[in-house]
């Protein structure tokens, strides 16, 4: 079977977690689940890394405006691991040329960080933390769900990380419109109380001397 499944749902999932993506291919690799992940993703000191850099993110991934600065530091780092992430995995099949699957281990990375970012962007007007929470914990457990699901239903995880994608497209979009048209009212409230309060002071007194 084409390992393109599970390079479009490893690419994917690699924009919102690149580092849980490493992790968890590595050990189902190291534990012997799948025989679809080459060697170089199981190594140890890989493994540590990509532990230690999982745990950063899960931290930082939950901590409004420190999610933005995350996020804008991998916006290369995600695709980069996608594109590579996505080679190996065509290596170790050799049933897809390893640059194709890069490209579109990449480009859905990169598809899936954008959306990941906007998300946040428009979590973040609101002042409490909660929903930052509540939402990397949800990314974190879906990468997970659909990475292990993935290692025994290839084509049926990259139709579900296909709808995730484009569900993540259209709630950016609509996010955004809906900002959008919160600040208009807002600028608009705004200039209608400065107008109120420039035209409802108390007349000037135009006599002189009291009106004598």
């Amino acid at each position: 079977m084409s390992v393109l499944p599970l390079v479009f749902t490893s690419g994917w999932a690699s924009g919102i977690n690149a580092y849980a993506v490493v992790l968890l291919l590595g050990v189902f690799g190291a534990t012997g689940l799948t025989d679809e992940v080459p060697e170089a993703l199981q190594r140890t000191d890989v493994l540590i890394a990509a532990g230690v850099l999982f745990l950063c993110e899960a931290v930082a991934d939950k901590i409004p405006y420190v999610d933005n600065v995350w996020d804008s530091v991998h916006t290369v780092i995600r695709p980069v691991a996608g594109a590579v992430v996505a080679a190996l995995l065509a290596g170790e099949s050799g049933s897809l040329p390893e640059l194709a699957a890069g490209a579109v281990g990449g480009s859905t990375a990169l598809m899936s960080h954008l959306v990941k970012a906007g998300t946040r962007m428009a979590v973040n007007t609101s002042p409490e933390p909660f929903s930052n929470i509540v939402l990397s914990t949800a990314e974190d457990l879906t990468v997970a769900g659909v990475i292990t699901f993935a290692m025994f239903h290839p084509v049926a995880a990259a139709v579900i990380a296909a709808v995730l994608l484009a569900l993540g497209v259209w709630l950016v979009l609509f996010l955004a419109s809906r900002i959008r048209r919160f600040r208009r009212r807002r600028a608009q409230r705004r200039e209608e109380r400065r107008l109120a309060a420039a035209g409802g002071g108390p007349p000037a007194d135009r006599s002189v001397g009291g009106g004598r």
